[in-house]
This record gives C-alpha cells, structure tokens and sequence, in this order.
C-alpha cells in the first residue's frame, strides 16, 4: 500500500545547487513558510517558534555576513572550499532563519515549574518540526532546500541587520531556491539497527 505522507517524505532531499527560478512570487512563498511554521505543533501550545524570512538581496546579505564571520575561524587554505558553499546558498531565492524564542521558554518555566528542565528541550522539539515543516512545503513547491547551522557566528550580526529581538535565539538556516542539480542515491542503515517492535 503506499501512503502519500510517504511518497511526499521521500521527494524531500539536501539540495546545495541553488537558484532563483522557482516558479512563485514572492508574497506566495512568505505566506506558504509562514503557513507551515503557524501549524507546526509545540508544547504546551507554546508557539516559540520564530522566523526571519529573508528574499533576493537580503539573504545574499545574510550569506556575505557568514563568510564574513567564518573568514575569521576558518583556516586561509581551506576557506575556498567553505565560501564556495556560502555562495551557493546565497545563488538561491531567499533563506528562512529559524529562531526559539527565549522569553516562551523562561515564562513556561516560570508557569509549570514541575517541567522547567524540559521547556528548552521541547522548544528545540518544536523548532526541529518547524523547520521540517518548512522543508515539507518547500519540496511539495517544487523547491529545493538545506539545512545549515552557522549559528552562533552569524548570531549577533543577523541580530543588528534585521532588528531581531534579544530574546529569539537562533538555532538554523534555510537557503531555498530551484533545484540547480540532481540527487545521489540515498543510503540507509538496516532497519534491525534502529527499530525494536514489539507486541
């Protein structure tokens, strides 16, 4: 039997090879990320979730700011390589960046002191599933997408460029565009390795 949630997960992959054309306006991909992180589930209905939608010249900004930041970290003879991969994130149309907003989690701790421990962890849970959220939009768009983390060397920066509260704590990034390139195959381990069922 084939299950469309199935066939849809199986279309999602990492694409680095990037670019512009990806068949939608603007304001039609702002509402379709916007749409996916609104009905991503979070605990406690915390909604703690955040996003920096960023299109065109700004997020080849965002790009400039990384290769910026991780020119200072990363050795001369290997830095080719890294801001080679930075420009094919910025050749794309825009980049989500995802946020946790800290304040949620302080105020659940503070409401439901019993579970304080646990509200960073579940607000990680629920960042994890906006971005995958996003992601599943994305690919049934058509459009391709990774995931990156070049936080926290890009933090303050993205923070000054666009007016980000204090409070939101950034956890990835998302370059998007259209698919530039093609996909290899896919491993995966054997399925004994990861799941126990029983009953």
């Amino acid at each position: 039997m084939s299950y469309p949630v199935i066939e849809r997960l199986k279309k999602r992959r990492t694409q680095y090879a990037l670019g512009r054309d990806v068949g939608m306006d603007k304001d039609a991909l702002n509402s379709l990320i916007q749409q996916a992180i609104k009905h991503t589930p979070s605990s406690f209905n915390s909604q703690s979730s955040r996003a920096v939608i960023l299109f065109g010249e700004q997020s080849v900004k965002f790009w400039a700011l990384a290769k910026e930041a991780l020119a200072k970290v990363v050795p001369a003879e290997a830095f080719a390589q890294t801001a080679a991969k930075l420009d094919s994130f910025a050749a794309g149309a825009g980049t989500v960046l995802f946020y946790e907003d800290q304040d949620v989690v302080k105020g659940l701790q503070e409401k439901f002191a019993l579970y304080a421990d646990n509200f960073p962890v579940w607000s990680e849970q629920s960042g994890g599933m906006a971005q995958f959220a996003v992601w599943m939009a994305l690919t049934d768009a058509g459009i391709g997408a990774s995931l990156q983390h070049y936080n926290p060397l890009v933090d303050e920066a993205a923070r000054a460029s666009w007016n980000v509260p204090a409070s939101w704590k950034l956890r990835a990034q998302m370059p998007f565009g259209s698919h530039e390139g093609g996909f290899g195959e896919k491993a995966f381990m054997d399925d004994s390795q990861r799941f126990i069922v029983a009953g």
